[in-house]
């Protein structure tokens, strides 16, 4: 009876306890509290009990920051129950617990868990986040994240998601911050908020600043110098309209410059204070642009010394810099480059010295605002790049691309291939730096177009993309990061049937770029591959079939279709390396069919699970879509040449299954998402378009003109004059 008793007695007391195999205690300096936290939540996601004091635990976890470790590496160490996270200070120590989390999410058992160590590959991995005050376009598709963007929940979030993919940099891009941040001290008349109003801004902002750092992300505003708030203009009676959101100016008055000593000491002076009043916020950037028109670029640069520089000259405090390149060579405001310009500007970086917390970060835009299209540099903002920027290798600069994406807003896009591709030939060079990711006509915050809200995992519109800034995060700091990795976030996220989605992004995002490159644009509005539209005479309308013939590439070494097809009927001998319209049509017909026969095989067993399964859909008959139209485009420009009535049935034949294809994606894309908003969307003359909404269905109309063209045609024997110039 009394061993009994006993036996009773231990075993209430080991119920009592936690479970010996279960349990973990984890030691951290009071540095590492996020990293700490990040570490927990995946211990306590998977079901182990973590332990607040040392006790019987089956394992012992460790943070620390080592001098030993390069800045931001990190490693993990696992030996008989002991698990050592160290990190090069407190980035590199986020991202070993983010490395730990995601082993344990893979595999589920610490006993499992492998050692890891890693370097970053660029020091410099920076999101671009336009503001919705102040935004650089009026657009109510940009006013519609102003309650989003205000909330620090969504900073929370947006954050978290930039520390676990191991984003370091947050720029926050507007026209003009400083009325919203501080009360100019000698230009009080420039806020127009009240002070209670001022100070809920202040709190915004400080919070802001404050989360970034705690995650080991730095902060920096970039805004358009000469433009100051309407208050101020108003209070001082200045000519023009240089201020939100008339900074464009009048018709007679298109780009005029403040430069004036009071809009010059107003500026200064701004600089100055934010960075006193902000501890938190890191730096500063810069934009010779809009509102500069009439300047030379000497004088663009002086105004640059005279006031942003000098403003951050004078705080007493380490800051950095953003150096934008300068986008034009001229007076105007339009994008040029030469050379004369770039060695100007690259004196005016040198002559800084290391005056600024190094290095000075240079951005310049690949492949001006389409970078998703192909990894070879064909231009920047305003032409071709010379080498002046790079050699000599600089001494106190770093290049970082900007990645622009105007090209898909609503669609999930993934292609690790391409990102890898992107920085092994882009980012090993010694004097490139970094990248900067984002757009200027979207906003990551409101999720402005799920049809079927209340009914997905997500809350805001940048957690609808994860796998964009996940692939772009991880390969930019690792690009070997192996694919083997986001497999086992989809497998996290959907169960194991859902593996098989990354190779089904690989081939979906695959048609996007192979139609931006198949489309020489210049500036954001030229080009939106989601829609595959282009800009017109009317504004943005989808690539009609005689836009298409006539359209030059972004590649020379890609034919266009008018310029194969007069090859062809020439007898010229097209070589083997170029791309062709027959080659790219095969090509996104491939890439669909692929994507299609993987997602087939995919239960959609969750509503989120549906939607990556119909974008891929989606992307899927974009490319199908455009395949038919490049193959009728090709055989309509034959018919008007040479006049055989064969080429026309083909015409038709072709743009007939485009246009079937085209209705194929509204009946998937009808139930999954709103009409939405777009910044820079203008529809044709003769389809209703309020507000400035995009949905495909309601570019029906359009693509159906097609087929009536190609019906309609006739053969002219003496010219064809029915060409677009576009």
């Amino acid at each position: 009876m009394k061993n009994g008793l006993i036996t009773v007695v231990v075993l209430l007391l080991l119920t009592a306890l936690p479970a010996f195999s279960e349990s973990v205690i984890v030691k951290a300096p009071s540095t590492a509290r996020y990293a700490e936290s990040v570490v927990k939540s995946a211990l306590e996601e998977t079901g182990y009990t973590v332990l607040t004091s040392d006790g019987l635990s089956a394992f012992a976890i460790t943070l620390d920051e080592s001098k030993s470790l390069e800045k931001e590496a990190f490693s993990i160490t696992v030996a008989d129950k002991a698990i050592a996270l160290s990190g090069g200070g407190r980035r590199g120590l986020i991202y070993a617990a983010f490395e730990f989390r995601d082993q344990l999410r893979a595999t589920p058992k610490l006993d499992d868990l492998l050692d890891a160590a890693k370097t970053p590959a660029l020091g410099f991995r920076a999101i671009k986040h336009n503001l919705p005050w102040e935004s650089y376009r009026s657009s109510s598709a940009l006013d519609q994240h102003f309650e989003s963007v205000r909330s620090l929940d969504y900073w929370r979030a947006f954050l978290d998601m930039m520390a676990e993919n191991r984003f370091n940099a947050l720029t926050l891009w507007n026209l003009h911050p400083f009325p919203y941040m501080i009360r100019p001290n000698n230009f009080p008349e420039a806020s127009a908020f009240t002070e209670s109003e001022l100070e809920d801004w202040r709190h915004f902002y400080t919070s802001l600043f404050r989360m970034a750092k705690e995650r080991g992300i730095e902060t920096y505003l970039v805004n358009w110098n000469v433009l100051v708030s309407k208050a101020f203009a108003d209070a001082h009676e200045l000519e023009g309209t240089n201020y939100y959101p008339y900074y464009k100016g009048r018709k007679d008055q298109v780009g005029e410059a403040q430069t004036s000593e009071l809009v010059k000491k107003y500026t200064r002076e701004s600089v100055t204070q934010v960075l006193e009043e902000y501890p938190d916020l890191t730096g500063f950037g810069f934009s010779f642009g809009e509102q500069m028109g009439g300047m030379t670029p000497q004088e663009r640069q002086s105004w640059i010394d005279d006031t942003i520089i000098a403003g951050m000259r004078a705080v007493d405090r380490p800051v950095k810099m953003i150096f934008r390149a300068p986008f034009s060579a001229g007076l105007g405001q339009g994008g040029s480059t030469d050379k004369a310009t770039e060695t100007l500007t690259r004196e005016a970086i040198e002559r800084l010295g290391d005056t600024f917390d190094g290095p000075i970060w240079m951005e310049i835009k690949f492949n001006w605002s389409h970078g998703h299209s192909t990894t070879d540099l064909i231009k920047v903002h305003g032409g071709e790049l010379k080498d002046t920027y790079f050699e000599p290798v600089p001494e106190n600069y770093r290049v970082a691309w900007m990645v622009r994406n105007e090209d898909f807003f609503a669609l999930r896009w993934g292609s690790a291939s391409f990102i890898r591709e992107h920085v092994q030939k882009n980012g090993v060079q010694p004097y490139v730096g970094g990248y900067f990711l984002g757009s200027e006509n979207y906003i990551p915050a409101k999720d402005y177009f799920t049809a079927r809200e209340g009914e997905v995992e997500w809350s805001y519109a940048f957690q609808r993309q994860w796998l964009f800034y996940r692939l772009w995060g991880q390969l930019l700091y690792d690009p070997e990061t192996p694919n083997s990795q986001f497999e086992h976030d989809f497998v996290y996220r959907y169960g194991d049937a859902a593996k098989s989605l990354l190779r089904a992004y690989e081939y979906a995002s695959d048609i996007q770029l192979k139609f931006a490159t198949s489309i020489d644009f210049s500036w954001d509005a030229t080009l939106y591959s989601e829609g595959m539209m282009v800009i017109g005479r009317q504004g943005m309308e989808p690539m009609s079939v005689r836009r298409l013939i006539a359209q030059p590439t972004l590649r020379s070494d890609w034919l266009s279709v008018g310029d194969y097809v007069q090859r062809e009927l020439a007898g010229d001998v097209i070589h083997e390396s170029l791309m062709t319209p027959p080659i790219l049509a095969r090509q996104m017909r491939s890439d669909a069919r692929s994507a299609l026969a993987i997602v087939k095989r995919i239960p959609a067993d969750s509503v989120s699970l549906e939607y990556e399964i119909g974008d891929i859909k989606i992307w899927a008959y974009l490319g199908l879509y455009y395949a038919e139209k490049l193959e009728g485009a090709m055989a309509l420009e034959r018919y008007e040449l040479a006049g055989d009535a064969s080429d026309k049935d083909a015409a038709v034949a072709h743009l007939t299954r485009s246009l079937d294809y085209w209705d194929d994606l509204i009946e998937i894309s009808e139930p999954l998402y709103k009409p939405m908003p777009l910044t820079h969307h203008n529809p044709p003359n003769n389809v209703r378009n309020d507000d400035n909404l995009f949905h495909w269905s309601k570019l029906r109309p359009a693509i159906a003109r097609d087929l009536e063209v190609a019906i309609a045609a006739e053969y002219e024997p003496v010219s064809s004059t029915k060409r677009l110039d576009p």
